[in-house]
């Protein structure tokens, strides 16, 4: 049994990992397993059970579904801020130049699509913010050049394909599924992000974990809206004509050609009528209206209705509808506020990204032969407290000029300050 288990437990390779997304049979064997005695699809949280079923359905729903597109797509571009290197224990400034030269070399090779012309880590990090808020984690190699000189580029894994195993002697460690066999993942050129998790797994969590249900409710709620805007059609007009009297004398011929003249006038004069014109009956013809009553109580019910979804939506992905392009009447300073906030968790995620570029780069550094080590910052400041950062810089400004003008500092201490806020 025990060489058995080495057996499957074989090396990995990069031809491997490559034709992982080649394999589109796996997903659909391994959803047939998922399919238990009633029909229905379902997934087990317990460890060593593969996140395929989940991390396809989050995919399918961000696809498929305009509003989860957007969120995914929002928090991505959120995240994915212009950022830059420092050098950290650096000798000499000759060897922090060199240092800095070769992380920005490196930036522009981590994208791991080669077709993409002049593609570099502002094309990666969305990629890297997608995987990570959709699948809930994001995973890889960091690929070195033949002769180990530094990193040729980064090349992620489908998240979906990854399964956490659990052991007595080796703890907790990856394996790749692929034709029946577990691909050992655990080297140092491998590396893990789950996004948010728990104490009982650190796998991590997709933010779209808790839209499923509220989804489907929503996506009901348009179909149900749209089969009953279709059935009401366009607003119709229903002429009712009752047939005049028969007079003393006049055949049966004669009073049908009559009663069928007079309905053909009648009709002619509706049809003919136009937008400034009215029609003028005896009181034998009416007109009625056939359509929905309370046309605009009907709309507004779809509207709340459909707004309820979109809030419930959006609070499961921890963005507000004014950031979606859903505008209910939110004041400026409440959607400020709740912009800052939403802020504070990118940044939160910023600094955990920090640590996967901040290794991948010290990899380079190392490779290179330096000593020193390197740290990664975003810089938010075109998007997060832009105006308050602005009106603080304005209020130094004012104050230093009111030092100066009362004579509680001299000039050149004013300049000294001024120099400062540059």
């Amino acid at each position: 049994m025990k060489n058995r288990k080495q057996k499957r437990d074989k090396k990995l390779k990069v031809s491997d990992v490559i034709t992982l997304d080649k394999q589109p049979e796996l997903l659909s064997a391994q959803l047939k397993r998922k399919v238990n005695r009633s029909g229905r699809l379902v997934w087990n949280e317990g460890i060593e059970q593969p996140q395929r079923f989940k991390l396809e359905l989050y995919r399918f729903l961000r696809d498929n579904l305009p509003l989860l597109g957007s969120c995914i797509w929002t928090w991505s571009r959120l995240a994915s801020a212009p950022g830059h290197y420092e050098i950290i224990g650096a000798q000499s400034d000759s060897e922090q130049k060199h240092a800095l030269d070769y992380l920005d070399k490196l930036n522009l090779k981590i994208y791991p699509f080669g077709y993409h012309k002049m593609a570099g880590l502002e094309s990666f990090l969305p990629l890297f913010f997608d995987s990570l808020f959709t699948d809930g984690a994001f995973a890889g190699f960091a690929i070195v050049n033949r002769d180990a000189t530094g990193v040729e580029k980064f090349l992620p894994i489908d998240p979906s394909y990854l399964v956490l195993k659990r052991d007595v002697n080796d703890g907790d460690y990856f394996v790749i599924q692929q034709d029946g066999h577990d691909i050992r993942v655990d080297g140092d050129d491998f590396y893990y992000f789950g996004l948010n998790a728990n104490v009982n797994s650190g796998i991590g969590r997709s933010i779209l974990s808790a839209i499923p249900f509220i989804a489907y409710i929503e996506q009901q709620l348009i179909d149900d809206m749209r089969r009953t805007t279709h059935n009401a059609g366009y607003h119709r007009l229903h002429v009712q004509i009752t047939p005049p009297e028969k007079q003393s004398g006049e055949s049966d011929n004669a009073y049908v050609d009559r009663m069928n003249d007079y309905f053909d006038e009648t009709m002619s004069m509706i049809k003919e009528a136009g937008p400034e014109d009215n029609p003028v009956t005896w009181d034998n013809v009416k007109i009625e209206y056939i359509g929905p009553r309370n046309v605009h109580g009907v709309t507004n019910a779809w509207f709340l209705n459909h707004r309820t979804m979109v809030e419930e939506i959006c609070a499961g992905t921890n963005l507000s509808p004014f950031m979606l392009g859903y505008s209910y009447g939110t004041t400026h300073n409440w959607a400020q506020f709740k912009y800052d906030l939403v802020m504070r968790q990118v940044v939160s995620i910023q600094n955990q990204t920090s640590r996967f570029l901040e290794w991948l780069g010290n990899i380079e550094l190392a490779l290179k032969g330096l000593s020193c080590s390197c740290r990664y910052i975003f810089d938010n400041r075109l998007t997060y407290l832009a105006t308050e950062q602005a009106d603080i810089e304005r209020g130094k400004v004012d104050n230093l000029i009111k030092l100066y003008t009362n004579g509680l500092i001299d000039k050149e201490a004013a300049v000294k300050k001024a120099g400062e806020l540059l």
